[in-house]
């Protein structure tokens, strides 16, 4: 069952989506980095030794950190980044017992037109799931806007991963798929709070996974873009957690 948050407590919370948005900011690439600013800010990654029952290992960083064709949950590593590459960087953590979780999604030197328009309508596909996150409103309205954008610019999608809920553990009810039927789904009510996290593929629908248990691919090697907020359902409206500004 989805956990309702109060206002206070969803005030509680914006301490942990400051500190998330601040880091992805700030970071390129240096896990390390990450894991300093955690430090000095009295955070506690949630990332770091994290084993849920399909990763062969417990998680060895405080960064997801995806790079190309790899999607979501890309582990860091000592690759050096090339120009043009496309970087995904997901990043969660817990303050004061609250946790929020975002990602973002940018490319490395010289800019191409295709994966800046995959990297673009990720984006776009973001901001349409959160002006659909009303009370009043159900899940798969905010699914339904997700997923119009990326089949309508032939992108592949998969719901096997999407959003979910979040508060005092990264990973709560509900379930935020990426694709679905509006007017259908949870109802959504004030103080529910999900991480929204479109996910495109250039290519088709389908996904790998690296025998590391984590790194999720594309099947055929196109490239992935992915894009995350924390956003609080409040009887006003949206109120993104992890705003970046």
């Amino acid at each position: 069952m989805a956990a309702l948050k109060t206002p206070a407590e969803i005030d509680q919370m914006r301490a942990a989506g400051r500190f998330v948005a601040g880091v992805l900011t700030s970071l390129r690439d240096l896990d390390a980095h990450a894991h300093r600013m955690i430090d000095q800010a009295g955070a506690r990654s949630v990332y770091l030794g994290y084993h849920p029952s399909f990763g062969a290992m417990p998680y060895p960083g405080v960064l997801c950190t995806s790079v190309n064709d790899a999607a979501l949950h890309g582990l860091p590593s000592d690759r050096v980044l090339a120009d043009g590459d496309v970087l995904s960087i997901d990043f969660a953590a817990e303050v004061d017992g609250w946790v929020a979780d975002s990602a973002l999604t940018f490319q490395l030197g010289t800019p191409d037109p295709d994966a800046q328009r995959l990297i673009a309508l990720t984006d776009e596909a973001l901001a349409a799931g959160i002006a659909q996150a009303r009370p009043g409103n159900r899940m798969g309205d905010i699914s339904a806007a997700i997923g119009e954008i990326g089949r309508a610019a032939g992108f592949g999608i998969n719901a096997d991963f999407g959003g979910h809920g979040v508060g005092r553990t990264m990973h709560e009810e509900p379930h935020v798929p990426n694709v679905g039927r509006r007017g259908t789904g949870l109802k959504l009510r004030p103080g529910l709070v999900i991480a929204i996290e479109p996910w495109f593929m250039a290519g088709g629908d389908g996904y790998t996974v690296d025998p590391d248990g984590w790194t999720i691919r594309t099947a055929d090697g196109s490239l992935a873009a992915h894009a995350e907020h924390t956003v609080a359902i409040t009887a006003d409206g949206p109120v993104v957690l992890t705003a970046r500004d």
